[in-house]
């Protein structure tokens, strides 16, 4: 191969984003595919070498030697190899220098859209490897067109088109903005790799979490339930098993500087960070922050099937004082759905007078006393949570947060 050739490969690898190997490889292909075309059949064996110093390709024709010739394609008898190789035996492999000549021009013609087919193939492949291993990460992109009902990005040298449902609500795009999005999941089509990236995904939140927070990232921090309403609102249970960390307050930063980064990042959607909580009551009463919860009833605590096989979720009874009912609730039902699905419990709001016929219907059914938990929603030193259940009404001091 001269200098100039090699130039040429190098210049394709570069454009296309694959190994000088693949790209090898696809012109021998495209080059036997050619000559089978053009002066053989496709039963031959054909390998083609491309050697340094020559302007054409060698080709050769592959046979197996035998004592009697069955298939002239693939097979060549034992008395017509030792015209070629003297030393050849019964069971060899023998390689013919069958190039024709001029050869190489004919075939740059015959192989070329062979050539580019492999190529593409080739690029589609590489790039699929690149992206699989990337899942569930963080990526940047730059927008390079806006329609009505997608934006199309540019990723490390390839464009993917972002549906309008994958988009954030209400933000602006322009051409050359630069952006990060979440790589969901990537899929091998007859297109080529198809990147299904996404701004309304959770993950979204949680790898910028990572990113801006170092105890986030190094695990001191864990979060352990996301729940968003892209666009407007997003609530994040945290957790820390060092004592010595507060996980919200190493969450929301020095006058609020990490959390302002994220929320800053996609678009300016409020990110409320709440402590998590093995205690399902106490998650669910945190969950619905900033209304004050006066009573939970767990009505079902287990997920499991009904005698018809039908789902039934978790379930839990929250009651609240009237006044705070619309603010538990929220603005079209923000914040109740997002405490649904931050804590897997689907929640029925009731007003606190409700709580006495409530647990007694409850309780008949159940043919047993019914546990609740009331929390005292005055704002005293005590911070009292009040326990009902079989034994009566006991007292706990509830630790301030």
């Amino acid at each position: 191969m001269k200098a100039s050739f090699i130039a040429a490969i190098n210049q394709i690898c570069s454009e296309k984003n694959v190994s000088p190997e693949q790209v090898l490889d696809a012109i021998k292909q495209a080059i036997a595919t050619a000559y089978r075309k053009d002066y053989g059949n496709k039963e031959q064996e054909i390998r083609v070498e491309l050697e340094e110093g020559r302007d054409e390709p060698v080709i050769l024709l592959v046979k197996e030697v035998v004592e009697d010739v069955e298939n002239e394609n693939f097979e060549i008898s034992l008395a017509d190899a030792k015209k070629i190789k003297s030393d050849v035996e019964e069971g060899d492999e023998i390689t013919m220098d069958v190039t024709p000549e001029g050869y190489g021009r004919i075939a740059a013609q015959s192989a070329k859209q062979v050539i580019l087919q492999k190529l593409q193939e080739a690029e589609k492949q590489s790039l699929y490897e690149m992206f699989k291993d990337r899942e569930r990460e963080l990526l940047t992109a730059t927008v390079t067109k806006v329609e009505p009902n997608w934006v199309t990005l540019e990723i490390e040298g390839m464009t993917v088109s972002m549906p309008w449902r994958e988009q954030i609500p209400g933000e602006h795009y322009y051409t050359g903005k630069r952006i990060r999005v979440y790589l969901d999941t990537v899929e091998q089509t007859g297109k080529g790799p198809q990147l299904r990236i996404s701004r309304t995904n959770s993950g979204l939140v949680r790898k910028l979490l990572e990113l801006e927070i170092p105890e986030v990232r190094n695990g001191d921090v864990d979060i352990k339930a996301i729940a968003r309403d892209p666009g407007f609102r997003s609530k994040v249970a945290v957790f820390s098993a060092d004592p010595r960390i507060d996980p919200i307050g190493a969450c929301v930063g020095q006058k609020g500087v990490r959390i302002q980064a994220v929320m800053d990042e996609i678009n300016g959607e409020r990110v409320d960070m709440i402590e998590w909580s093995e205690d399902p009551i106490k998650l669910i009463s945190t969950a619905l922050q900033p209304a004050a919860i006066s009573a939970v009833i767990i009505v079902n605590d287990v997920e499991h099937l009904d005698e018809e096989g039908r789902k039934v979720k978790k379930r839990a009874a929250v009651f609240v004082e009237e006044a705070q009912r619309p603010m538990a609730i929220g603005r079209k039902g923000q914040n109740i759905r997002l405490a649904t699905d931050l804590t897997g419990f689907e929640l029925d709001m009731y007003n606190y007078e409700e709580l006495p016929a409530f647990k007694a219907k409850l309780a008949e059914l159940r043919g047993e006393e019914v546990e609740v938990v009331e929390f005292d929603t005055e704002e005293d030193e005590e911070g009292t949570e009040v326990k009902e259940g079989a034994e009566g009404t006991e007292e706990k001091e509830e630790e301030k947060s």
